[in-house]
């Protein structure tokens, strides 16, 4: 199976659902708050990403919640 990571925030209805689609589906995932956890800020940042959700399938960087590019990448 694929390493699924997902940065999200507090705040962000979009990581919520990404979150929710991803546990509809079962597929096991590590959360990375950025509201909570300074390294995973510090690790966006240093990328140049400034928004969430920002989702790594393997090495694979999805910006915002693709359905469809998830599921390309995942083999669903």
């Amino acid at each position: 199976m694929k390493k699924v990571v997902i940065y999200t925030s507090s705040t962000c209805s979009h990581c919520h659902h990404a979150m929710e689609y991803f546990d509809s589906k079962n597929i096991p995932y590590e959360e990375k708050n950025v509201s909570k956890d300074p390294e995973a800020r510090k690790y966006l940042l240093q990328k140049k990403i400034l928004g969430v959700p920002a989702i790594y399938i393997d090495d694979e960087l999805i910006m915002g919640f693709e359905e469809a590019k998830i599921n390309e990448l995942l083999g669903i």
